[in-house]
């Protein structure tokens, strides 16, 4: 636990009648940059919400940075810097009035912050924060967050409106500055080409229930895309097997495990493989909120037994 800056066990999360988070076990690495990923309304803001103390979980618990959720929140909050999904302060002030008003609550705040990313985001600092676009109230939502210079930064959707250079100097930001002194970055997001451009481990959330956690590099080297050729070919899947497509005499196989091995019987069974090739994030992402089953997460540094248990 102490090389996690984020340890929830088994969080439950009941609304009414609907479960949002369902017995969730989330791990997160000291100077990690993590992705969040999950459909809309798979849990993850909920997930986000009971981390900061904004909702109590049903069941379970967890610690950020080593204080536990609930009963040492201040000390979370003086820690912990949170970008919110819907972006909303304080409409009648501007972001240089923001800025006085957010900074007393902050032990680490730094102004040269401010001044480097308004200059590095082109932060509109004099117009009332109501008043301005989606991406501007998103850019003062992330100075004001960069500014309280902390430990862990949880960002809900934090690309919300920018253009693509925003995005860009956003990538950059997280990549050089957070990255680079050894913060800890939770990013939830929908943007999966953002996230595999910067993230080092990943989850993947859906229906509440996380379906993988593990490296991202390591994630990317088991799954594999496998094309075969012949007569009579397997259509079942199975523990490493995560899908079959079927078109005439032609199959895809996406194969999270044991590749080599799965194109060997292939070829034994006498198929022809016509290729093996590696996928993307979107593409693994996909493959595993379709399948829509339990899993096991992985551990830190486990990443065999997150991906072999996973789904």
């Amino acid at each position: 636990m102490k090389d996690m800056a984020i340890w929830a066990e088994k969080l439950v999360k009941v609304y009414s009648q609907v479960k949002a988070v369902d017995q969730l076990s989330l791990h997160v690495p000291r100077g990690s940059v993590y992705g969040f990923l999950g459909r809309n309304g798979a849990g993850k803001t909920s997930t986000i919400r009971i981390l900061m103390g904004l909702a109590r979980p049903t069941a379970g618990g967890a610690t950020v940075l080593g204080f536990a959720i609930g009963r040492e929140q201040v000390a979370i909050l003086e820690r912990t810097a949170y970008v919110s999904e819907t972006k909303i302060l304080y409409g009648g002030l501007t972001a240089q009035e923001l800025v006085r008003f957010t900074r007393g609550f902050y032990p680490n705040w730094s102004n040269d912050a401010v001044a480097k990313y308004a200059r590095t985001f082109e932060t509109p600092m004099d117009r009332p924060f109501a008043k301005l676009s989606l991406g501007n109230r998103t850019k003062v939502c992330l100075l004001l967050a960069l500014a309280q210079r902390a430990d862990l930064l949880i960002l809900d959707e934090p690309t919300s409106g920018l253009d693509p250079v925003g995005v860009d100097e956003f990538q950059r930001v997280v990549a050089e500055d957070l990255a680079g002194e050894g913060r800890t970055v939770l990013i939830s997001s929908h943007q999966l080409a953002d996230i595999e451009r910067i993230a080092d481990w990943v989850g993947v959330i859906d229906h509440g229930r996380l379906l993988l956690e593990a490296r991202l590099d390591d994630i990317k080297s088991q799954f594999r895309l496998i094309t075969a050729a012949g007569a009579g070919l397997p259509q079942g899947k199975s523990a490493d097997i995560v899908s079959v497509n079927s078109d005439g005499d032609f199959c895809k196989y996406v194969v999270r495990n044991n590749a080599e091995a799965f194109a060997a019987e292939l070829r034994n069974q006498g198929a022809t493989v016509t290729d093996v090739s590696p996928l993307g994030l979107r593409e693994i992402f996909l493959e595993l909120v379709r399948k829509e089953e339990s899993c096991t997460s992985g551990n830190a540094g486990e990443i065999a037994a997150a991906v072999s248990s996973s789904i």
